[in-house]
């Protein structure tokens, strides 16, 4: 496998009411991680971590397996894309480069132009006048144009049309079609993940759920479905985040325990959305 471009150790931080508890993964160069979790999960403060933009209790932050705090000018390999649009809404588009390439030594003011006609972005438009999906893409123009390796996008997609959404997942593939480059991605958009993503790391109340290939997520975890006559304490040992109704429940599981299940249940390929949602009730058990 490929060098690690993003690794993360025993990251912590501590607030009143919530804990990022040592939670450890990595992202290799060439790929594409998806970072879910419900909201308030962790995973902005895991971003915010990585940018420096909070202080971190404990743990290792290696980018381009160097220690960001030691090497400051790292920072100019990783983009950062969030979900707020932070250009002055009085700008035009021309304006934003006149302002923001001067903080990067490899701003390539070619790259910049290709993506403002490739994503149809009139320089002389006020940024107040674009729509959200024209915003994110213009973020994106940005983002891309010094060159950087390490691509880290906070819920970029919310709001977006399917169509925008379609076209950003494009650009990321294209972005790490060289093989150098790797994109760390939050969202609440599980979809987007089963389009675009070669890795999960799955955030549970600041915990790490679960985190590696995507493909094994979906190999190790599965659904049980049947009546609520089917339940035992024997069997609900293994099962996790049981949720009952009048007509029956639905649990996620081991494939390991399958051998436990009657023959009366119905075992189905998990999806992402169906993990996020049993983690949510394992809360109550």
């Amino acid at each position: 496998m490929n060098q690690n471009i993003l690794e993360i150790k025993n990251l912590t931080k501590e607030f009143d009411n919530f804990k990022l508890d040592n939670v450890s993964f990595h992202l290799p160069t060439g790929y594409i991680m998806g970072l879910v979790g419900k909201n308030g999960a962790g995973k902005t403060t895991t971003i915010k971590l990585i940018l420096e933009l909070l202080e971190k209790d404990q743990g290792v932050i290696q980018v381009f397996g160097q220690n960001i705090i030691q090497h400051y000018d790292l920072k100019q390999d990783i983009a950062v894309v969030f979900d707020e649009v932070f250009f002055v809404e009085d700008w035009k588009i021309s304006d934003v480069e006149a302002a923001i390439s001067p903080f990067y030594i490899n701003w390539d003011t070619h790259i910049f132009q290709n993506y403002l006609k490739q994503f149809h972005l009139p320089t002389q438009q006020k940024i107040k006048a674009l729509s959200r999906g024209m915003k994110m893409k213009l973020m994106l123009a940005v983002a891309l144009s010094h060159k950087a390796r390490l691509l880290i996008l906070d819920e970029p997609t919310s709001g977006l049309d399917p169509v925008a959404r379609d076209e950003l997942l494009d650009i990321l593939l294209h972005y790490i079609e060289d093989e150098q480059n790797s994109v760390l991605f939050s969202t609440h958009i599980t979809s987007d993940l089963d389009k675009i993503a070669d890795f999960l790391t799955i955030l549970d109340n600041g915990n790490i759920f679960f985190t590696g290939y995507k493909d094994e997520l979906f190999e190790k975890y599965c659904i049980v479905k049947g009546g609520i006559d089917n339940l035992n304490q024997d069997i609900e040992k293994y099962l996790m985040g049981i949720q009952k109704n009048s007509t029956g429940f639905s649990a996620l599981l081991d494939v390991k325990n399958m051998k436990y299940m009657n023959g009366h249940m119905v075992i189905e390929e998990a999806t992402i959305d169906d993990i996020l949602i049993h983690i949510n009730h394992m809360e109550g058990e």
